[in-house]
């Protein structure tokens, strides 16, 4: 028993946008049955756009029932059926959200008629829903209407079930299949082979262009989150089915992933990677000069024009590494923008402070400290190298940091040992530094997880 489904919204995802119409077809798995459709009044004016694509008004949908009002008459056309759709996602994600809405648990297995068409008519240019029903001699006489499509998709679908002869639509619908969880128009096969370990990848369109960069240290559980999440990027629609294949660089851990995928993003602007494109959050120590003489420190957001003495991917990698130096120089914490309690620091308390935060030692004396700490900042103590798990069982990563300014990565054989940097710098790709990567080393560095760290 089926309901093949065909809504109509104000816009393309289902976290700020609502259902206009809904149109609901029942095949029994023989023949259309029954069918159910309705305008629905979503709260807010219909976008311009959206009429001029789909003829529904804000005037047509003015006296039209809420989803609320019908939740439960549409909820017993849907219930105990497999839900099919042409893009079924993109449906199914809309009325799961406005039954949550309305308090009202649902959830069905799903048929996406895009997916299934792939395999039970092979070799199209385009499974569209308009050009798929011209392929197979079916007119959609109210295009872009609920209606006009899921008539249209309910035709398709009938076809679909009497030409499966390889079972195409039963493997679909077992429990475990991920089929109804991908992009419409990313083969299974390509999903099935990614690997579980750490790398980068990428997801590419119909044309190649890649579209999406990203990095995990499970490469396919991290993907799948992707398809399963409840992440508002990944519910929209577009990006999901621009989706047509997926490449991979294996990296061996964690850090190599986040640099390499830094430096892709950068390399390649792909057009959904918006966070690292325009909003990159940085955390920066600063110094100061306060009226009474004595330098100062601050942990503070990095913007566009400030001048940080070193910067950090977050705020808590900054105020760990500022702690380290306030204990190896014997720095006041209250000047250093550790503490806020009134009166003299913890550290004067106990004896680690020797009184600036009381005035009772100099501002020159307390500042050649300061001094002494900010140079030490980016010491030769900081030329190391971080080694790492490698891509594969024989082999290490390894990432090298020359008065802690990243300098590229690479791997080598687990057999070779390192013993000096110029040896070290043979193994790496020298790369071009960037903040962002410099952030990334700098945190990992206050909290290196699983790795080796050599200083030269």
């Amino acid at each position: 028993m089926y309901a093949i489904v065909d809504i109509e919204t104000t816009g393309g995802y289902a976290e700020h946008h609502r259902v206009t119409e809904i149109a609901i077809y029942h095949h029994d798995g023989i023949q259309i049955t029954d069918r159910f459709q309705t305008l629905i009044n979503p709260g807010r004016r219909v976008p311009y756009f959206i009429t001029g694509l789909t003829g529904i008004t804000t005037d047509m949908v003015s006296e039209a029932p809420s989803f609320e009002d019908i939740a439960m008459e549409i909820h017993g056309w849907l219930k105990d059926r497999v839900f099919v759709a042409h893009n079924a996602h993109f449906d199914y994600s809309f009325l799961k959200k406005e039954f949550d809405d309305a308090g009202i648990q649902w959830s069905t297995k799903k048929l996406c008629t895009v997916r299934l068409g792939r395999k039970i008519i092979p070799g199209l240019d385009s499974y569209s829903l308009g050009r798929l029903a011209e392929s197979l001699g079916i007119l959609i006489p109210d295009r872009h209407r609920a209606d006009g499509d899921a008539e249209a998709t309910a035709k398709i679908f009938d076809i679909f079930l009497k030409r499966d002869t390889e079972g195409v639509i039963a493997k679909a619908l077992k429990r475990n299949s991920g089929e109804t969880i991908l992009p419409p128009n990313l083969p299974k096969e390509e999903f099935d082979k990614l690997p579980a370990k750490a790398g980068v990848y990428y997801f590419h369109d119909v044309h190649g262009t890649i579209i999406y960069v990203g990095k995990a240290i499970n490469i396919k559980k991290r993907i799948a989150g992707h398809f399963t999440g409840e992440a508002q990027e990944w519910n929209r629609s577009n990006i999901r089915n621009e989706i047509h294949n997926i490449s991979f660089e294996l990296t061996g851990n964690e850090l190599i992933a986040l640099i390499l995928e830094s430096q892709e993003i950068r390399k390649l602007w792909p057009k959904y990677n918006l966070a690292q494109k325009y909003r990159i959050e940085e955390w920066g120590i600063f110094d100061y000069e306060d009226q009474k003489g004595y330098q100062r420190f601050v942990v503070n957001i990095v913007t566009k024009n400030s001048k940080p003495l070193i910067t950090f991917s977050s705020k808590g990698d900054a105020w760990n590494f500022l702690w380290g130096k306030v204990k190896e120089s014997s720095l006041c914490p209250k000047l250093s923008g550790l503490q806020t309690a009134k009166g003299p620091c913890y550290a004067h308390q106990s004896g680690t402070c020797a009184g600036a935060c009381e005035g009772t030692e100099s501002s020159e004396d307390y500042n050649g400290r300061v001094q002494q700490s900010i140079n030490l900042f980016f010491g030769e103590g900081e030329t190391v190298a971080i080694i790492g798990r490698g891509r594969r069982l024989e082999e290490k990563s390894l990432v090298l940091v020359e008065k802690g300014n990243y300098l590229g990565f690479g791997f080598f054989n687990q057999d070779v040992i390192i013993h000096d940097f110029e040896s070290a710098k043979s193994y790496i790709n020298v790369s071009k530094d960037n903040r962002v990567v410099q952030n990334l080393v700098n945190s990992y560095l206050m909290n290196p997880r699983g790795t080796e760290i050599i200083a030269f």
